[in-house]
């Protein structure tokens, strides 16, 4: 149907529909700043349309509501349906529309969403507008389509709203999870086991790391490829099953007619025929009385392969037995498709009045499927002698099939309760000769509650990846729950799904305590992958560079089968532009917020960046851990958003000073501090010492006091994990701040200049003020730095940068070769002014072009008990130049 609505008259206001704009439409596919959980975000630019109202645009509420009725239903922030209409009619803005126009065309497609948001941006002319999806393409497009349909409605052109919901629906239908997949993925969500889907059709992950399955419909990771060679070749099947003394009909395979006449004669009729390979029904004939209908059916079994299996036709009715791990978990008599007669009505007109049938869809996305009135069902019709235009008579069952596959409109009655144990047994014995763990076996019997050996029943085939969805919604009978004895098989009582997770986030020091977390872990013997602004590692071996703090490169860890802890640094920017990798964590570690990348994505305040941080405090486990930073008031609020237990840990040089922490501790909480210069536990009176400050690597001798908050939350992270007190020590002792452990994180060397070089990332202020404090600590002739900033900080933020260096004795300016949207020079002139608003003179300061040249210029300025600070752009590179005036190879 095509919406147009009439001209509008020339005194009107003209609106211009290009003017809407939408771009980076993406998916956040984990949970988010949003939401915990999928939603579709984009920006929207509406030029001159910004302050435009749908009340101002004549005709536009009646063309849309024309076009999409159904939003007759949205209750939007009114609580009753037909909210977001009024709001319409009073006039609202063009992005709300799109949330509802974008939500409705996924509804109407098949999806089940209701979540919207229309955010303001904080950057010129753009509007965030975020809705939920359920299957990303779907939600892709539905937003695309929206923007569509709201420009035509905006400009009266026409629009044919009918076929963009079928395409929709028809997108929906052909990447959603089939019913097999979805029955065993819903039961995995129902036991709390992760899942992942891994293509667009039916490949799911469950579970994490080395506890990791793979599924694909009931095809699982431990299904024998033997199992299913046998279970294709069906000759082969019927000896396998003779050979255990398991009924099954006469029959040969032959790859001719005159071959398939003669095995005829010699069996005797009936007969059937169906290719040997084929699946889902495809060219089984029915039954064949003799050789003329022999000769008949011939040419549509051979159209599926050159083999073709004839055999004795076995009356009885069609069952379908489903074994899983060797024992029978559902029985469903399966009936062809068919149609009863009225007296009246042709067989064609029936089979549309049956598919009016709300129940009954294309393929498997309903309870039934349509009754198909196509070519199979003409010759099918055609060898009983009739037409799709014959009128059967009152009551008459005409069956459309030969067999009763359900993909071809057949239905099920459930029999599980009916069968004969000695049919159970049966059928177990089947599914194990053939070696399937997940069997359909076909059983052709006129009562299932008899014995097969007592009414001439047969079996007929076993398959492998059987369908479930006659077991899960039978047409009569029980339901059955058969995703769950699979979910079963695949995690037997007391094995474990997944894995622990361990979630990092914070302003500063996310890498550095990332890597000591894994590090305690691996010195404790797992095998430990983690994810950090350097690359992706397993054990210490890195196997991606870059800055890997996102979902893809948390998938990397968790998809991985040899991975037993998963430590995950999470960054503001993956949050905010792809979501988290992972639904749920054993611990989310919040260290701090600070202003640091504000300005970017929306996030203008340092309490909206708080908020982007504690979504992993909001995914920590019911039954996890939260480790939040009591001296940062931003984090110690987020003990009110998460649903693990609260683990503090203060940094103050003793625990006394931390209200906050008393309090906690005070009530049996845990916690990790500071008491008489070491790292203890605390869980309600109960101390643990763990190691004196100046005896752990990092902390250099104490002057590095910016390092207790890391140490402090890694430590907090293994002992809720349940490692051992000696053993979190052995690791804290055995974790140096080097190149090979640490790159670009407080490296320390001493070169052949005589002085010393330290190699770190400070970006911020915070950073930047702990760093140069640690430097003061340190004994020096003279402290100078290799200085830069990156450009997408705020100008205060840069100049700040160089106000806190001001204590250093001499600043040697570059700048990176991204400079993030500033002109060459302009970084370093705001740096310079915050050194000179610190104190520092123009002596003081020079600028040298290219960091390599920058680091040269400080090695030759150096002399015997220098400090030089070098803020690196490319560690890898930064480090190899420094190791090549290095006194030893540091790091070993």
């Amino acid at each position: 149907m095509t919406t147009t609505a009439p001209v509008a008259p020339e005194r009107e206001t003209r609106f211009d529909p290009s003017q809407l704009r939408v771009t980076r439409v993406r998916a956040l596919r984990g949970p988010n700043y949003w939401r915990l959980a999928p939603v579709i975000a984009c920006d929207v630019r509406l030029g001159a349309l910004d302050e435009v109202r749908s009340s101002q645009i004549p005709g536009f509420c009646d063309r849309l509501m024309a076009a999409l009725p159904t939003l007759q239903e949205h209750p939007c922030t009114r609580g009753t349906a037909g909210g977001f209409v009024e709001r319409l009619r009073e006039g609202t803005r063009i992005p709300h529309i799109l949330e509802h126009v974008s939500l409705e065309l996924q509804t109407l497609a098949g999806s089940d969403v209701s979540f919207g948001r229309v955010v303001a941006s904080g950057d010129p002319d753009v509007t965030w507008v975020i809705v939920a999806y359920e299957e990303e393409v779907v939600g892709v497009e539905s937003m695309h389509e929206a923007v569509r349909l709201v420009r035509a409605c905006i400009d009266a052109s026409p629009v044919d709203h009918a076929e963009m919901v079928r395409d929709l629906t028809s997108l929906y239908q052909s990447v959603r999870l089939g019913p097999s997949t979805f029955a065993i993925v819903e039961e995995a969500r129902r036991r709390g086991i992760p899942v992942r889907r891994l293509n667009s059709r039916s490949l799911v992950q469950l579970g994490l790391g080395r506890n990791m399955r793979r599924i694909q419909a009931t095809v699982t990771d431990q299904t024998s490829s033997i199992a299913v060679e046998i279970a294709q070749n069906k000759d082969e099947t019927k000896r396998v099953l003779r050979e255990i003394g398991l009924p099954v009909p006469g029959g040969d395979v032959v790859r001719t007619l005159d071959g398939a006449i003669e095995v005829a004669n010699e069996i005797g009729f009936p007969v059937l025929l169906k290719p040997l390979d084929a699946s889902h029904g495809r060219g089984i004939s029915g039954r064949i009385d003799d050789e003329e209908g022999l000769r008949r059916a011939w040419d549509n079994a051979a159209a599926f392969g050159s083999r073709v299996v004839i055999e004795q036709f076995a009356d009885g009715n069609d069952h379908r037995v489903l074994v899983v791990a060797g024992k029978v978990v559902a029985c469903a008599e399966r009936v062809p498709a068919h149609v009863v007669g009225d007296g009246e009505h042709s067989i064609q007109s029936l089979i549309d009045h049956a598919n009016r049938d709300p129940r009954r869809g294309v393929g498997h996305t309903k309870v039934l499927t349509h009754l198909a009135a196509d070519a199979l069902t003409v010759d099918h019709l055609r060898l009983a002698g009739r037409s799709m235009d014959f009128v059967p008579a009152a009551g008459e069952v005409v069956p459309l099939r030969a067999t009763a596959n359900l993909s071809t409109g057949g239905t099920s009655i459930d029999r599980t309760d009916e069968m004969h144990p000695e049919n159970v047994t049966a059928c177990e014995m089947a599914a194990g000769a053939v070696g399937l763990d997940i069997a359909g076996i076909d059983v052709m019997t006129s009562d299932i509650s008899v014995p097969f050996r007592e009414n001439r029943a047969v079996i007929l085939e076993v398959n492998a990846a059987p369908g479930i969805r006659m077991h899960t919604h039978p047409a009569q009978g029980t339901p059955r729950n058969v995703g769950a004895p699979i979910v079963d098989m695949l995690y037997p009582p007391g094995v474990e799904s997944t894995i622990p997770v361990i979630a990092v986030t914070g302003t500063n020091g996310k890498t550095t305590t990332t890597r000591l977390v894994a590090h305690l872990f691996r010195n404790n013997g797992h095998r430990v992958g983690y994810t950090t602004t350097d690359g992706v590692y397993i054990q210490n071996r890195l196997v991606m560079e870059g800055d890997m703090t996102g979902p893809f490169a948390a998938n990397i860890i968790l998809s991985n089968p040899s991975i037993e802890v998963a430590v995950l640094e999470t960054a503001r920017g993956g949050i905010l532009r792809a979501g988290i990798g992972f639904d749920e964590c054993d611990v989310g570690i919040v260290l701090n917020v600070s202003a640091d990348h504000l300005g970017l994505r929306g996030i203008h305040t340092v309490e909206q960046l708080a908020d982007v941080k504690s979504v992993i405090a909001q995914v920590v486990k019911r039954e996890g851990h939260a480790v939040l930073n009591a001296d940062d008031p931003l984090v110690y609020a987020m003990r009110e958003k998460t649903h693990g237990d609260i683990v503090l840990f203060s940094a103050r040089d003793d625990a006394d000073e931390s209200p906050m922490l008393q309090d906690h501790v005070g009530r049996g909480g845990i916690a990790a501090c500071m008491e008489d210069g070491a790292f203890v536990i605390r869980r309600g009176r109960l101390r643990i010492p763990i190691a004196a400050e100046r005896d752990v690597p990092l902390m250099m001798g104490g002057s590095a006091r910016f390092q207790r908050d890391n140490v402090l939350a890694a430590i907090a992270a293994a002992y809720v994990q349940g490692m051992r007190y000696d053993d979190i020590r052995a690791g804290l002792l055995s974790f140096f701040p080097s190149p090979s452990l640490t790159p670009g994180r407080l490296n320390i060397i001493p070169v052949r200049e005589g002085g010393r070089v330290v190699v770190d990332y400070a970006h911020n202020s915070v950073a930047i003020a702990g760093l140069v404090d640690m430097v003061l600590r340190m004994p020096a002739r003279r402290r100078f730095a290799v200085l830069t900033v990156p450009g997408d900080r705020r100008d205060d933020d840069i100049r700040n940068a160089g106000r806190l260096t001001s204590k250093l004795d001499y600043i040697i300016l570059k700048e990176d070769k991204d400079l993030r949207g500033r002109k060459p020079g302009e970084i370093s002139a705001l740096i310079k002014e915050g050194l000179l608003e610190g104190g520092m003179t123009e002596g003081q300061v020079e600028f040298v072009q290219g960091e390599a040249n920058a680091i040269e210029r400080g090695f030759a300025m150096m002399q015997e008990d220098d400090i030089m600070v070098i803020h690196a752009e490319k560690v890898p590179a930064t480090l190899a130049q420094v190791r090549a005036h290095a006194v030893h190879s540091p790091g070993q």
